[in-house]
């Protein structure tokens, strides 16, 4: 497994749809073993392709957080929301691609979604809790959409402009390790 570099807002590649998987190939279960890889070693619970620089509709997930459980990875591909619940839910939400920030985002409590696994077969699932909200947070991805565009726009400017100055402080370190070598 290889891991992969996670962009960072605000890079255009975020904001973009993303086509559907074709085929379940050798190479979108690579994908999804080093998605998976990343995702535990960020660490993080939830991780869409986008967010690896990959345009496909595919995330993977596993929100179980105890130490001592089993991990439940899953990988969703070409995934499709077919109900949510009329109750909703508030999570404080985070992103790989736009680190150590935070921000309550109401959400449909419950969702089921449609998705094609590694094994090329139609799976159906119904998500609730944090599994809901993760789901839905990686699907957005696909579509482009981040959490802090359920925000109001003073804060999510605030956040943006955060991001700007990690990347710039991040692309000087690189150049200064470049220099150093």
């Amino acid at each position: 497994m290889t891991l992969k570099q996670i962009l960072i807002h605000p890079d255009p590649r975020l904001k973009k749809v993303c086509n559907p998987v074709a085929e379940v190939t050798d190479e979108i279960r690579k994908l999804a073993d080093d998605m998976l890889a990343t995702m535990y070693e960020a660490p993080g619970i939830g991780l869409a392709a986008p967010q690896v620089g990959v345009m496909k509709r595919l995330f993977v997930m596993d929100c179980v957080k105890e130490k001592d459980a089993t991990p439940e990875p899953m990988v969703l591909i070409n995934p499709e929301i077919s109900w949510t619940s009329e109750e909703s839910n508030v999570y404080e939400e985070g992103c790989l691609s736009i680190p150590e920030q935070y921000a309550e985002v109401t959400r449909p409590a419950e969702v089921r979604m449609r998705w094609l696994g590694l094994d090329g077969q139609s799976h159906e699932e119904q998500f609730d809790a944090l599994w809901a909200t993760c789901a839905q947070h990686e699907f957005d991805h696909l579509n482009g959409k981040l959490f802090i565009d359920y925000l109001g726009p003073m804060k999510r400017k605030m956040i943006t402009r955060k991001m700007e100055k990690l990347k710039r402080e991040r692309a000087r370190e690189a150049h200064s390790k470049d220099l150093l070598s």
